[in-house]
Formats: C-alpha cells, structure tokens, sequence
C-alpha cells in the first residue's frame, strides 16, 4: 500500500515560526509552533534575530514531521514568510551579518523621504507598483550596507548576499545550495520590475544595492531545491514559495478577477486578485504580484495595515491588561458600546491608505468608567475600521462592489469581530474551513509543482465555509462610529495628537 501525500509547509511570520503538514484534501495533519523575541533598539525601530528564526523554523518542521510520522510521505515542502523583512549574511559561512530588519521597521523613513523629494517615488511607483516608503526592503538593504563595517566592500566583492526570509531559509534549508526567492516576494523590494518579471537595474542604482547580493527569481511553484538531509532527517523537494499574504490570497483560493482576502495577524492585510493585468492604485493602495504560475503572472491589489494583532498583543504583553486572548470574549460580552473610546494603533506608523510614518498610536475618549473591556473592544474595532478604509479604496479603483470578503488568520476565529468586521464594511465575510489559509497557500503551491494537485479548479473545489457573517449593523450607529474613528485618526496622523 502507498503511503498518502502529505505536504509541510513553513509559515515564517512575524511573531513565530510554524509547521503544519496538510494531506491531500487539504486538511491539517499536525502543526508545531515556536515563538521567538522582538527587539525594539530605537523608536520606530524593529528587529529579529535570523539565528532565533532559523532555530525555530527547523523545530517546527521536527515537532510537525514528527507528528504526522504513519500519517503518510511528505513530498514537498512549501515556505510562505514575514514579506519584506531583511537579511544579510555571508555567503561562506551563512551567517548574518546583522539583525533583520522588520517590515515593520522605520528607521529609513527619512532616507525614502529624501529620495521621494529628489523625484524617486514616480518611477518606484511605474516600475513596482509600490510606493516609496521605509516599509520595504531596497532601504532596509542600503542601510545595513552602509552600517556595518566593510559591508558595503564585502557586497560589491561578491561576499555577502541579501534575501527576505525566504531566501535565508531556502539558503539554510538546503546547505548554502541555493540563493533563491519567488516572484512575489521579490515584488516587495522596490527593486523588481513589475512588467518585465526582472530586478531593475535603474531601481538598484537608485537604492545604491549592488546586483551581486541578489538572489534568482523563480515561480511560485517551482524547484527551490531540496533540504539537506541532515536536517530533517532525508531530503525532501522544495517546491512552492510566497510570502505570506500571496499565500494566503492562494490558499483561500482567490483564483478568480474580483475575489478578495483579508488576513488578520500582527497586521492585517487586504489583497484583491485584479487579473493579469496590473491595477494602478488611485487611492495609493499597493500594485502588486498575486502569485506567478509557470511564467505568467496574476496581479493584485492590496491595503496594508500594520498593526493589527499587534494591538492586542500590546495590551495583554506591553501593559498587561489580561493575563491569555481567552478572556478577551468575556470582556467583550461584559461591555455593550465602545463608549466613545477609539484606538489607533499606529505603532509603528500608517499604512495604506494613509503612508504616514510619522503619525504614532493613541487611545481616544477616555474617561473614569473606562475600563479593560473597553480598551479591548477599541483595539479589536479599530481593526475593522481600518478594513474599512481599504475596502472603500479597493470598491474605488476596481469601480466594482465588494460582496465578499475571505477573512482568515489567527484573529478570524473570534466571531465577534468578524461580525463587527461584516458591520462597519457592510460586506459578507466568509471565514474558511480551514483558517491556516497562509500555510495551506504554501502547501497547495507546493503540490500544484509536485503534481499532488492537477489544476486550480481542484484547489479551488477544496474550498469550504465554515462560516458567513452577514451585514446587519443599525445604518445610522455604524455612520457615529466610523465618524469617530475618522476623528481619531486625523487626531493621530503626523505624529500629532492635536489638530
């Protein structure tokens, strides 16, 4: 008898490293998840460890293939990861030579600020799709170069390469092999070209990258190599690479011109699937790749919101409002209005449609009877309220109506907010089956290039709901609450509290 398909996929996020092994029909066989730390050196500034995140990611793959071990074969490994975070090590021995950098990170706003007023952000913008902002990697890039003794010599020697996390586990993953990444994740360096699927050497001039770092660009399914078999105990193919929400926008099977994701995780994410040709933004939303099968490519659109989860997290870790996220339903049931409180939680500055760096978080409307259940439900509305906001960008530039929203993530599974999340954005959100749309994303790319998998047809037949949330808020109370949102928001933009 033949043991059944499996398939181990490695979600790379921003708090975590995790396992999952998925059989055939797309279900979850056994899962390993292993948390690592977060540095904050200087305001604005966010950072990793590349060891703590290789260290972590390789005991995941063990607890989860270990797990899964009678279940059946793995036969391929597919990797989605934390986008645009930034690593640079030493070709010879594979060892960073700084943290990484994180998404998340703002220490290059001002150098984008400069560039943008020397005239960059326009041919940024035509080339990538993006905007020109500290969120991406080609600054994060130039600034280690530039600050790290003899980095910027060893680089244009040929010395050092660069990958987001991809790349540095796929180096990792299979001996210094390979130096590769995948066309999405190379999409979010503002050093790829859109339109012609290659690095641009106009960008890299620009950004002051030495071509030599680089790594090769291939599909989202395609031969990443295979690991060492040292490390997981025989070597296994890798076969199918994405950063996180392009594998997200995958696994939730978002196939069709139209569809649209949302994943709720440390920030959240929006991405509309727009076809095979590219959406330019007129309310600066993202121009992005969705994904690249065997050379061509689907485009999409997409808001990001930097913190979401985040928020949360903040108040349970930061202050310690509650002690675990399973109280978090009791102090929503214990409370039946926001009453006047607002949450903006930019922490780390804002995203789309906003791009503004300088603006910093702050809680709104408090009084003497405000309480936990209140700074709880303001951090878990202002989440919604900023779907909101892209949701209403993307009914814009796509000059269509948005009927359903594919809500995923670790924070989908509270029912209140995704009931809240129907309300504000009067859109039906449908919340999967199978929530691990990130990790599965990684899975079915995975099996799509081993075979496991004919065609998108199939993967989209797996899609299940698990459950709809219909728009049933009051017209008028929705309108108050977003009205204070907006107020709250323009209180916070540029770094002022007051207007």
């Amino acid at each position: 008898m033949i043991s059944p398909a499996l398939l181990l996929a490695i979600d790379q996020g921003t708090t975590s490293s995790r396992a999952l092994v998925f059989d055939g029909g797309g279900r979850v066989v056994a899962v390993s998840q292993r948390e690592f730390g977060q540095q904050y050196p200087q305001d604005g500034w966010v950072e990793h460890d590349p060891e703590e995140i290789w260290q972590t990611t390789l005991a995941a793959c063990r607890e989860a293939l270990a797990a899964s071990a009678g279940a059946g074969s793995v036969v391929a490994i597919g990797i989605a990861n934390q986008r645009e975070t930034t690593v640079v090590w030493e070709r010879r021995s594979g060892k960073a030579i700084h943290p990484a950098i994180v998404w998340q990170d703002r220490r290059t706003a001002p150098q984008c600020a400069l560039l943008e007023q020397a005239g960059l952000g326009k041919l940024v913008g035509d080339k990538t799709g993006l905007v020109l902002d500290a969120y991406f990697s080609a600054p994060k890039i130039a600034w280690i170069l530039d600050h790290v003794d003899g980095a910027r010599r060893r680089a244009e020697a040929g010395e050092l390469a660069f990958g987001t996390i991809d790349s540095f586990l796929i180096w990792r993953l299979t001996g210094g092999g390979k130096h590769l990444t995948d066309a999405s994740n190379a999409s979010r360096t503002l050093l790829f070209n859109i339109h012609t699927q290659q690095w641009d050497a106009e960008l890299l001039e620009a950004f002051a990258v030495p071509p030599g770092v680089l790594p090769e660009v291939l599909n989202c399914a395609d031969d990443f190599g295979s690991s060492d078999k040292a490390l997981l105990g025989r070597a296994i193919p890798i076969r199918g690479v994405a950063g996180d929400q392009h594998a997200a926008l995958f696994g939730q099977a978002c196939f069709q011109p139209g569809m649209i994701k949302s994943t709720y995780g440390t920030g959240c994410f929006v991405m509309m699937n727009s076809g095979a040709r590219p959406v330019v933004s007129e309310n600066r939303l993202l121009t992005t790749l969705g994904y690249r099968l065997g050379g061509e490519v689907v485009y999409a659109l997409e808001g990001s919101i930097f913190n979401a989860g985040s928020a949360v997290q903040w108040l349970r870790d930061g202050i310690g409002l509650f002690d675990s996220n399973r109280e978090i339903a009791a102090l929503l049931a214990s409370t039946d209005g926001n009453r006047g409180v607002y949450m903006v939680p930019a922490f780390t500055g804002l995203g789309a449609p906003h791009w503004d760096p300088g603006a910093r978080a702050a809680i709104l409307g408090l009084t003497r009877d405000t309480g936990k259940a209140q700074l709880v439900r303001a951090a878990l509305e202002a989440v919604c309220y900023q779907t909101r906001d892209l949701i209403d960008a993307m009914r814009k530039d796509s000059q269509a109506d948005i009927p359903i929203l594919r809500a995923d993530g670790g924070m989908a599974v509270n029912d209140w907010l995704m009931q809240f999340l129907a309300d504000i954005t009067d859109t039906t959100v449908e919340r999967p089956a199978v929530t691990e749309t990130t990790a599965l994303g990684a899975a079915y790319l995975a099996g799509l290039h081993c075979g496991l998998f004919d065609s998108l047809e199939q993967i989209s037949e797996q899609w299940r709901c698990d459950c709809a949330f219909r728009p049933g808020g009051d017209v008028e109370a929705v309108a108050v609450l977003v009205d204070g949102w907006e107020d709250a928001l323009g209180r916070v933009k540029s770094g002022g509290v007051e207007k």
